[in-house]
Parts: C-alpha cells; sequence; structure tokens
C-alpha cells in the first residue's frame, strides 16, 4: 500500500494546495478530510489560477476520484459554485464524490456564525462567518444534518424542523434577529439532494479496498496544526483536527494504514485572524515579507499577519503530527534580505528560557521570541530545480530547519507554479 498525508504545520496557507497538487498527478485518490469552505487552496497551473475551498485541490491533476471525506462540513452551495467554476474553464468533475456521512452546513449555521462573531466585538475569534464552527457543533450535539439525509425527504424534514426552531429560538431572543423559513430551505435542500444524489457515496469501504489492493491514496488537510482545535493556538483555532490523526477519524481509515506524513511550512510564518503570534512582524519587515509572498488570504482577502519562522512551534507541529517528510514553501519569499531571524525559543513572562510550545494561550501571548540570526542572500531562485544550485546561504537556512527539527526538508518550493520545485527525494 503507498498512502501520503499532506498537513499544514504552522496556521494554514502554507502552500498544501500545490504540494497536493503535484504529487496528485500519481495519484488513484485524493482525499479531503476535514473543514469546509473556510479554507483556501491556491493551486497555479502556468497563467491559470485555481482557486479551490472545498474541492480536494488534486481535482485538477487526480487520474482517478476525489473524495470529500465523512470529517468535512460541505455547503451545497459553494459545493456547486465550484464545480461550476471548474467545469467552466474546461475540466471534467465527475471524479469527485461526497460521503454520505459527511455533515451539511445549512444557512442557520452561516448565520448563527455572523451573529456571534459581531456580537463578540473585539473578543471575537476572527472566522470566516462561513458556519463551519456551528455545523461542528451540531455534529457534536448529535442533531446534525449529513448528506445522507439530503436523499431521504422525511428524514430531512424531522430534523430541519427541529434545528430551525432552535435557531429561530436564539436568533430572536439572543440576537434579536428575524426567524428563519423552514419551507424555504426544506425546498432548497431537497433541491441540493437531487442534484448531488449520484455524487453522495459509501466512501471509507471504497478508500480501504483501495489502499488493500496497493493503490496509491493521498489524504489533505485542510487549516493547519497550530490551528488544531485541540493542538492549536485555542480558542483562536478552527472546529476540527487538521492533524495526520485527523485523517483517521475524517476518512474512516486506522492509522496503520499512514505511510508518508508530508508536513507542509513556509519558510516564514504568517497567520489570519485572531491569536497569538510571537515572532509577528509589525514593521517594514512584516510588510516587505506580505507584499513579496502576497499574503492575503484565498477565501477572505485579508491581509496575512506575517513574522519570521518559529522552529519552536514548528517542531510542536510536527511531533504531533509525526512527520516523516518536510515541505518548506515559499523560499523565494526571502531573498533580497540581508539577515534572517529564526526563533529557536521563548522567553517568558517570568524570564525563562524555553523551547517546548505552551498550552496557554495566555501566557503565549507574553512570551518574547528568542531569535538565532542567519545570513540572507540576495539571489533570485525561482528559477532553480536543484539543491545544489541554491545560494549557499540558502542551503545553510534549509539545513539550518533541518538540524533543529530532526526531519529531512524533501522538497523547497522556490515559487507558486507547480513546476517551481526543488524535490531532493522522489515519494513515488
Amino acid at each position: 500500500m503507498s498512502t501520503f498525508v499532506v498537513v499544514g504545520l504552522q496556521w494554514g496557507d502554507e502552500g498544501k494546495g500545490k504540494i497536493t497538487d503535484v504529487l496528485s498527478a500519481k495519484s488513484d485518490y485524493v482525499v479531503r478530510y476535514q473543514g469546509g469552505n473556510n479554507a483556501g487552496h491556491t493551486v497555479y497551473v502556468g497563467a491559470d489560477k485555481f482557486v479551490l475551498h472545498l474541492l480536494p485541490s488534486g481535482v485538477l491533476q487526480c487520474r482517478g476520484k476525489c473524495i470529500i471525506g465523512n470529517g468535512v462540513v460541505v455547503d451545497p452551495s459553494a459545493f456547486l459554485r465550484e464545480i461550476q467554476s471548474i467545469e467552466e474553464r474546461g475540466l471534467k468533475t465527475d471524479h469527485v464524490f461526497i460521503s454520505r456521512r459527511a455533515h451539511i452546513i445549512m444557512p442557520y449555521h452561516i448565520l448563527y456564525d455572523t451573529y456571534r462573531e459581531e456580537a463578540a466585538g473585539h473578543l471575537s475569534i476572527g472566522t470566516t462567518k462561513r458556519g463551519i464552527g456551528p455545523c461542528y457543533e451540531d455534529k457534536v450535539a448529535r442533531h446534525g444534518i449529513r448528506a445522507i439525509d439530503l436523499l431521504n425527504p422525511q428524514v430531512l424534514k424531522e430534523k430541519l424542523e427541529e434545528n430551525i426552531s432552535i435557531k429561530n429560538a436564539i436568533f430572536e431572543k439572543l440576537y434579536n434577529k428575524p426567524p428563519m423559513d423552514f419551507e424555504e430551505i426544506y425546498r432548497q435542500f431537497l433541491h441540493y439532494g437531487d442534484i448531488l444524489k449520484d455524487r453522495i457515496v459509501d466512501t471509507e469501504l471504497e478508500l480501504n479496498h483501495a489502499i488493500d489492493q496497493g493503490q496509491n491514496v493521498l489524504f489533505e488537510g485542510a487549516q493547519a496544526l497550530m490551528l488544531d482545535i485541540d493542538f492549536g493556538t485555542y480558542p483562536y483555532v478552527t472546529s476540527s483536527s487538521p492533524s495526520t490523526g485527523g485523517v483517521c477519524v475524517g476518512a474512516g481509515v486506522p492509522p496503520t494504514k499512514l505511510q508518508n506524513l508530508i508536513g507542509v511550512a513556509k519558510a516564514y510564518c504568517t497567520r489570519v485572524g485572531n491569536g497569538p503570534f510571537v515572532t509577528e512582524l509589525n514593521n517594514e519587515i512584516g510588510d516587505k515579507i506580505r507584499e513579496t509572498g502576497f499574503e492575503f488570504g484565498a477565501t477572505t482577502g485579508r491581509p496575512r499577519r506575517c513574522g519570521w519562522l518559529d522552529l519552536v512551534a514548528l517542531k510542536h507541529a510536527c511531533m504531533i503530527n509525526g512527520i516523516t517528510h518536510l515541505v518548506i514553501t515559499k523560499l523565494d519569499v526571502l531573498s533580497g534580505f540581508d539577515k534572517i531571524q529564526v526563533c529557536t525559543a521563548y522567553k517568558t513572562e517570568d524570564d525563562r528560557i524555553i523551547d517546548y510550545f505552551t498550552s496557554s494561550t495566555t501566557k503565549l501571548d507574553l512570551y518574547e521570541p528568542i531569535y538565532e540570526e542567519l545570513d540572507g542572500w540576495q539571489e533570485d531562485i525561482t528559477g532553480i530545480n536543484s539543491f545544489d544550485q541554491l545560494p549557499e546561504k540558502a542551503q545553510k537556512y534549509i539545513q539550518f530547519i533541518e538540524n533543529y527539527l530532526g526531519i529531512e526538508v524533501y522538497l523547497v518550493s522556490v515559487g507558486p507554479d507547480r513546476s517551481q520545485n526543488i524535490i531532493r527525494k522522489e515519494l513515488f
């Protein structure tokens, strides 16, 4: 069997979509296993730019099937818009399927997300307001609506009546907002079920059989470990587990079948939304990184917060995920800096020096980064495809990361196109 898992190791936006796209060309299945259309994966094919939110990034190249797993929360309208946008550009999507167990984002989830964020004011989490969290809340509370329910009018009717009754009470009494109309939503989602009925299938059995038969199965995560509901900077996190462990519950595959665990990190750090960020640069250096790297959210368009590479957080992410292969993206963005700082430890609020990540978000917000300074390079590296051809100082930067983490960097990305990669070790 040959399985591959691609996960983000920072706060998302590391370039997982590009890596998934590259690996999907040799994959029989590409599986998205958590998150929703709050994610934004950008893939460049020559001059063409594809921004994917819900569809697996392998949709452009996968030779087999693309699966949206049971751990994903699916907004049918967003799914259909994405399908349409891909097909309008001359590509087929008849190989894309949704797990019958996947939970469905309803209009009241989106409204609840929006109202709650607005009411929180400066204490808001900074969600994308796409209903992801509220949908997962209903799933855990055991009254969510699943994809399979869209195919059963009576079940959908009963579940929807209960949910709208509860949500309307919250909207009216807590947020002073108007109630939602049951009939309109019921008709709309019966229609979605009719459109999607041939795409809604059992997936876990097929995936396990494919792995047992030795086919190449690629699992793609959204967001990243530092946004993990358990191991990220809680509560400024997403509502699912973007870790390698999330594959098991999000796709129905046991851990014994997971082999190549690929972690993706930028050569620096970015973050969208609120929450602690130890190495954040609120200065001209941060501005330069943002402008050079075009660091704006693929889903929201929000400018990303930028900072130097945080190896303490990265080591934590590699440990939790059990990473076997490391990818460093956007190395080209650091070209032109005379000096590059790398965080290797934290100074705590009581002046202790630690080299491990804390579970206390409150404390983390007070920590100061302890940096090691490395020499930068001036050369344009976007056309380089061999590690030996990189400037010596760029090579030393990668080697510094490897030595700190104890993990080999198997691929270095030096540009946005799928061809702008330095592959040091083939995985297939």
